[in-house]
């Protein structure tokens, strides 16, 4: 056991790029596992015990602890977080978005039925009788149908 041991403190900085290129092939077979971080912290690690290899393989340790808290720290930050603010709370329900917009009538709303233009398609609208032409407020969303009102000029 005492061999291994010596054998270890003597070729630390192999052992910290082994365990490194372990870790990064790991990454590859489970990826988003943050084993990315801590193989790059391992081979950190392993460029320090080869520059200062009397520190000993405790200090190496510790090293290695600050480096993986490091860097998982730094890839979560600058890789993984979010960009932007979440403008609405209500996810994939763009159409609530509409509510408040004015669109123009495309099919009269008779009977309380009919159709606005919405960007480039064509929405089913319930509201007051409305010529084509005219201009419609959504109040709110029903569904696919957008419940309207005549526009305020």
């Amino acid at each position: 056991m005492e061999d291994v041991m010596n054998w270890m403190a003597e070729n630390a900085d192999w052992l910290w790029w082994s365990v490194g290129v372990v870790l990064l092939a790991g990454e590859m077979v489970l990826p988003g596992v943050y084993l990315l971080w801590i193989g790059v912290a391992s081979l950190v690690t392993g460029v320090v015990a080869w520059v200062v290899p009397e520190w000993g393989f405790e200090v190496h340790g510790m090293v290695f602890a600050a480096m993986a808290t490091i860097s998982v720290y730094l890839g979560n930050r600058y890789f993984y977080q979010k960009t932007g603010a979440i403008e609405d709370a209500e996810v994939n329900v763009r159409r609530k978005k509409l509510v408040g917009r004015t669109f123009e009538v495309v099919e009269p709303i008779k009977n309380g039925s009919g159709h606005v233009q919405v960007g480039d398609s064509r929405w089913l609208a319930q509201g007051p009788d409305l010529e084509k032409g005219a201009l419609a407020t959504v109040t709110s969303v029903d569904g696919t149908v957008l419940v309207v009102e005549a526009a305020k000029d």
